[in-house]
């Protein structure tokens, strides 16, 4: 049976919201609440207002970049929700991400990298936080990127097979990558928003910023 808490209390930080209700509606893989809260409008009225939230930690994400060769290491692999909600095959093409798990994001990021690429990341830098979808899921993603050469490269990668990952690894020109954002065939958002943070920043100077943010 669902749990529920009805003890009416303020929300720490906003003094405009107070939680009335929470129910816990599913609690296998992550956690999936519902929550009736009072919220003040900017016009000054209350308002009773429900909402669920899909709660399944935070995660990190990092674009592999050659400033050299001017390309970017990507993965593609299976994404059932992406499948039923119409991807014909369900495969999509990302940047390495993943749940941080109870690390901090720079050392989460780092086994991901590794675990999903075979790359051994030695001088990530973040660039930004997201929260990627807001009105429902409570994930915050914190967004690395890193240089690489194929000497960093000590594994196979291709992911976690006892968690169901199957992924390939894929070296692409930015510049290939950016026009298949514009063609459909790279729809992830995290991903188009670091494809696009390195063009608009351009990979010789991405790297330049990845040095000295190692060297301070």
């Amino acid at each position: 049976m669902p749990s529920t808490h009805t003890d009416p209390r303020p929300f720490v930080g906003n003094a405009r919201l107070r939680i009335l209700e929470e129910r816990v509606l599913a609690h296998d893989w992550f956690l999936l609440r519902k929550t009736t809260f009072e919220i003040r409008r900017r016009d000054g009225r209350a308002q009773v207002v429900s909402r669920e939230t899909y709660d399944r930690g935070n995660g990190a994400v990092l674009l592999l970049f050659n400033p050299q060769r001017g390309t970017v290491i990507l993965t593609r692999q299976f994404r059932f929700p992406a499948y039923v909600n119409g991807c014909a095959d369900g495969l999509l093409i990302e940047a390495c991400a993943g749940l941080l798990d109870g690390d901090d994001a720079e050392s989460a990021i780092r086994r991901e990298v590794a675990e999903e690429t075979g790359f051994v990341v030695t001088a990530p830098r973040k660039v930004f936080e997201a929260y990627m979808s807001p009105g429902s899921v409570t994930e915050k993603l914190h967004f690395f990127v890193a240089a690489y050469d194929d000497g960093d490269r000590l594994g196979e990668g291709g992911g976690d097979a006892a968690e169901g990952e199957d992924i390939e690894v894929i070296e692409l020109p930015l510049a290939r990558a950016l026009e298949m954002i514009a063609d459909g065939e790279i729809e992830d958002g995290k991903t188009i928003m670091l494809l696009q943070h390195a063009a608009l920043t351009g990979l010789a100077n991405l790297q330049q910023s990845t040095a000295a943010h190692h060297c301070g």
